[in-house]
């Protein structure tokens, strides 16, 4: 059976023109709706920056295929990552290989989970994830302190930075056992209301 071919124009993301979707690929796109926050046209958006980082890598019609991997390093670059002190860790937790690349799909599930419309119990997940640097499934004393050292660009004495640090324990670590869980985590920013708002991008 033959493809035929369906294209749809991309809005205003500094990119323009047309994208192409081989009908062949409908159910892979399907699939993508259904896991993600995204409508149809969204998608297509975010597929248009994916392919737009690196054209001669990535085809101009929409293809899912899990070969297709660019470097971390490139994806960094992006506007909306560039500027955040977290980027590094947030495209290691959403990589395919946690360190060198990314898929199109690792690429739209890190978009969807930092969308607005995403339900909080995930967005906390990952959130938990990004600020666990040394990657022991706790958020302790030492990432705490990398944490404050992103934020902050080492402006605060190692004093105010153990001050900070012991009052976010005092609040969060219900078990008294010197770092925080998931659980803990997620309790102690449903006491924070604005820690959802701010942990998003938009596309």
């Amino acid at each position: 059976m033959g493809f035929s071919v369906i294209t749809e124009k991309v809005g205003d993301d500094g990119g323009g023109g047309e994208l192409v979707i081989m009908e062949g690929d409908q159910g892979g796109f399907q699939q993508l709706q259904d896991c993600t926050v995204f409508t149809r046209k969204e998608i297509l958006r975010l597929y248009h920056r994916y392919h737009a980082l690196a054209p001669q890598i990535v085809p101009h019609h929409f293809n899912d295929s899990a070969d297709i991997k660019l470097p971390l390093d490139l994806i960094s670059e992006m506007p909306e990552l560039k500027e955040n002190p977290f980027h590094q860790k947030i495209l290691q937790v959403f990589s395919v290989d946690e360190q060198e690349h990314m898929t199109f799909n690792d690429f739209l599930n890190m978009f969807s989970i930092l969308s607005d419309l995403t339900p909080h119990h995930l967005k906390a997940f990952y959130a938990f994830k990004i600020y666990d640097f040394n990657s022991d499934n706790f958020i302790c004393q030492s990432d705490l302190e990398v944490m404050l050292s992103k934020l902050t660009g080492d402006e605060l004495s190692h004093e105010e930075v153990q001050l900070v640090c012991n009052k976010v324990m005092e609040e969060g670590d219900l078990d008294d056992d010197g770092k925080l869980s998931l659980a803990d985590f997620e309790y102690m920013i449903t006491r924070a209301p604005d820690f959802m708002s701010t942990f998003h991008i938009r596309i």
